[in-house]
C-alpha cells in the first residue's frame, strides 16, 4: 500500500453508517461529511475548500489538533469501520482517537442514526489539544450558527440541525482553547436531542456494539484464500457507499473531485447510478452479501413502478428523486482549488439504455435464489418484462453510452448487449417460472439482438468489434462482452477485440477507457475499473502471471484506507476522481476473487 506517492490528497479514510458517511484525513480530521443524506449540503466541506496562509483549514472541518505533534498513524479496528487515529507529539505525548458512526440492532431494528462519535484518549505524556468543530452552511458560505448548554452545542446548518454532546468542558470546544487532555472524552455530534445516560460510557458501549456487528457482518462473506484483508476493506466500504433507508448505492461519496488536474471533468457522484449499483451488487453477490442485493431490489422496484413502463434515467438520487438538475457552487474553489464544484448531475436527462440491461440483471437474480427472505413474484416478472420492452425498443437507438459524452450520441456497442441481456435473462426467470410462451418470447427478442449487435458492431475492415454500430472506436467496455455472456473467452472475435484493446489503450501499466477525445478534449488519466477489466481478460486468456503482476500495482496504488478513487494519472501514478469510487472497489473485488488460490489447495 502506498502511503505517499500517488495518493496525496486524497489519502482519506471513511466511516459511516449506510446514513451517513465522513471522511478524515490521516491527521484525524473530518475533511467532508453530507448531512442527513449522501446527497445533501456538505456539514464539513474542507476537502474542497480554501486554506489560510498557515496551512490550516478555515471551515467545514472537525479536527483534535496536537500540539507539537510530529508523527500520525491510522488503521482501521479490524473487519470493521471504526478508525483509530494516533497521534504523537515531539515530547513523548500521545493520543489515540476513535471514530465511527453508531449502527448496530437496537429493538430489532438497525440503529443508524445521522451521528458521528469520536473518543479522545491520552496514551503517554502529557498531549495538549485544541479541538475544532466548524461545521458550515449553504456549501461552505459560511460556519453553521450554534447555540450552547451546560454541556452540548447546537450547530444549525442548511439540512440538518447537529447537536453536539460531550463530557469535555463545552468552552474548550466553543472557543477552541488549548488544553491538557487527561481523561477519556467522548464526542456525540448528532441528532438534536439528549444522549441518554453518561456520554462517556454510552459512546463506549456504541463503539462495541457497532464493531460487533461490522464483524458479524464480515463474517457472513465468502472471501477468497488470498487478498482477503482487501477484499474485506473493500466491501465494507461499498456498504459504506448504501443508502439503506431507500437501498440506493452511491458511486462515491464526493462530488467534484476532478479526474485529472485542471481538466474540468468535475462531477458530483453523490447518487445512484443504476449502472453503478448493478456492479456492486455483482461483487458483492460473489462474496455472498444478499442483504445489499435486496434491499437494493426494494429501490429497483419503486424505480420500475415510478417510471410506468416507460424512460428510466441512468441516476436518481437516493431518495428516488428523478430531478437531480447541475449547478456551479461559487462558495467552494473546489479540491485543491482546481473547480469547478458542481452539485446535481446532468446525466439524469441523458439516455443511457444500458441501464434496461443493468436492472433486469440484479433484479433477475431473485427468480432463482432461495436465500432471500422476499423472493421474486410473478408480480415482479410482469413488471420487469416493462424493463425488458425498453430494452428491445432502444436497443438500436442512439444514446449518451456508459461513459456520459455531453455532446454526442451513438448507437453504443456496450449498452446494445446489456439490451440483449435483459432479454437473455427475462427469457432465462421465465423459464424457471414456468411460463414458457414469455421464455421463447425474450430468447426470440435476444436472438434478434445478437444479430444486430453480430452485424454492426463488428468491423470487418479491422477484424474487431467497435466501441459504436458502424464505428471503429476502441473503448474498454468491450471487455465486459465475456463478462455479460454474450462471448466465451476462447471466440475469435474476443481474442481480436482483446488485443486491439491492449494495443490501442494501454499506457504503461494501466488501461484507458478510450483514448480519442471527447467533450473536454483528450483523457490523460487511466479509469480504475477499466485497468479491473483488463486484468480478468488476461487472466481468462490464460496469462496469469501478468494479471497476478498488474492486479499487485493496483494494489499498490491504494490509500492507506485500503480504498482507491476513479483515475490514476499516467504521469505520477497519483489517484484522481471521486473517492472511494464504488466502480473501482468493485475491482479489487473481482479481481482477488478471480485470481486467488483456492481454498482447496490449503486444506
Amino acid at each position: 500500500m502506498n502511503e505517499t506517492d500517488g495518493v496525496g490528497d486524497l489519502d482519506l479514510a471513511p466511516i459511516g453508517n449506510c446514513a451517513v458517511s465522513a471522511l478524515i484525513d490521516r491527521a484525524g480530521r473530518y475533511v467532508w461529511s453530507c448531512a442527513p443524506r449522501f446527497d445533501s449540503d456538505p456539514v464539513f466541506s474542507s476537502l474542497l475548500s480554501d486554506r489560510d496562509p498557515g496551512g490550516h483549514d478555515t471551515g467545514g472541518l472537525w479536527a483534535i489538533d496536537l500540539m507539537d505533534q510530529v508523527e500520525a498513524r491510522q488503521s482501521y479496528l479490524r473487519n470493521t469501520a471504526v478508525l483509530r487515529t494516533v497521534l504523537v507529539d515531539s515530547h513523548g505525548g500521545s493520543l489515540e482517537i476513535i471514530d465511527f458512526a453508531p449502527r448496530f440492532l437496537l429493538y430489532g431494528r438497525t440503529y443508524r442514526p445521522t451521528a458521528f462519535i469520536r473518543i479522545i484518549r491520552p496514551l503517554s505524556g502529557a498531549p495538549n489539544i485544541r479541538i475544532r468543530l466548524r461545521p458550515t452552511a449553504d456549501w461552505g458560505a459560511q460556519l453553521a450558527e450554534t447555540t450552547s448548554g451546560s454541556n452540548h452545542i447546537r450547530y444549525f446548518c442548511s439540512d440538518v440541525t447537529l447537536r453536539l454532546t460531550t463530557n469535555c468542558p463545552v468552552s474548550h470546544v466553543y472557543e477552541e482553547r488549548t488544553f491538557r487532555l487527561e481523561e477519556d472524552l467522548a464526542m456525540f455530534l448528532g441528532p438534536d436531542e439528549g444522549v441518554e445516560g453518561e456520554v462517556l460510557s454510552t459512546c463506549t458501549r456504541m463503539l462495541g456494539e457497532t464493531s460487533q456487528a461490522w464483524r458479524q457482518w464480515v463474517r457472513t462473506l465468502s472471501v477468497p484464500l488470498e487478498w482477503q484483508t482487501v477484499v474485506i476493506r473493500a466491501a465494507i466500504a461499498l456498504k459504506l457507499c448504501a443508502y439503506e433507508e431507500t437501498g440506493a448505492i452511491v458511486a462515491a461519496m464526493t462530488t467534484s473531485i476532478p479526474e485529472a488536474p485542471n481538466s474540468g471533468r468535475n462531477w458530483d457522484y453523490r447518487y445512484c447510478w443504476l449502472r453503478d449499483a448493478y456492479y456492486v451488487v455483482q461483487a458483492l453477490n460473489r462474496l455472498g452479501a444478499a442483504d445489499m442485493l435486496e434491499n437494493y431490489l426494494r429501490y429497483l422496484r419503486n424505480l420500475i413502478d415510478q417510471s410506468k413502463g416507460g424512460h428510466i434515467q441512468p441516476v436518481y438520487g437516493v431518495g428516488l428523486e428523478p430531478g437531480i438538475g447541475e449547478r456551479i457552487i461559487e462558495n467552494l474553489p473546489g479540491f485543491r482549488g482546481m473547480g469547478p464544484v458542481r452539485a446535481g448531475n446532468q446525466a439524469h436527462e441523458h439516455k443511457q439504455y444500458d441501464v434496461y440491461g443493468q436492472i433486469v440483471l440484479s433484479a433477475v437474480q431473485a427468480f432463482f435464489d432461495e436465500r432471500l427472505l422476499r423472493p421474486a413474484t410473478i408480480e415482479d416478472f410482469h413488471a420487469l418484462e416493462k424493463v425488458g420492452e425498453q430494452a428491445f425498443l432502444m436497443h438500436d437507438q442512439p444514446d449518451a453510452g456508459l461513459w456520459e459524452f455531453r455532446t454526442r450520441a451513438a448507437v453504443h456497442t456496450y449498452s446494445a448487449v446489456m439490451c440483449w441481456a435483459a432479454c437473455d435473462r427475462l427469457g432465462n426467470a421465465a423459464a424457471t417460472l414456468g411460463l414458457s410462451d414469455r421464455a421463447d418470447h425474450w430468447r426470440d427478442r435476444a436472438h434478434v439482438i445478437r444479430g444486430r449487435v453480430e452485424k454492426e458492431a463488428w468491423n470487418e475492415e479491422l477484424g474487431r468489434f467497435a466501441a459504436s454500430f458502424g464505428g471503429d472506436e476502441l473503448d474498454a467496455s468491450l471487455l465486459q462482452l465475456v463478462d455479460l455472456r454474450f462471448l466465451s473467452p476462447d471466440d475469435p472475435r474476443n481474442r481480436a477485440t482483446f488485443e486491439a484493446i491492449e494495443k490501442g489503450l494501454k499506457r504503461g501499466p494501466y488501461l484507458m477507457r478510450y483514448a480519442d477525445p471527447d467533450d473536454f478534449g483528450e483523457p490523460v488519466t487511466a479509469f480504475n475499473v477499466c485497468t479491473f477489466w483488463f486484468i480478468e481478460a488476461l487472466q481468462l486468456s490464460g496469462r496469469t502471471q501478468e494479471a497476478r503482476a498488474l492486479f499487485e500495482e493496483m494494489l499498490s496504488r491504494r490509500t492507506n484506507a485500503g480504498l482507491l478513487s476513479e483515475d490514476i494519472s499516467l504521469e505520477d501514478r497519483r489517484l484522481w476522481g471521486n473517492y472511494p469510487q464504488t466502480y473501482s472497489l468493485v475491482g479489487l473485488i473481482n479481481c482477488a476473487t478471480l485470481l486467488s488460490r483456492p481454498w482447496s489447495s490449503v486444506r
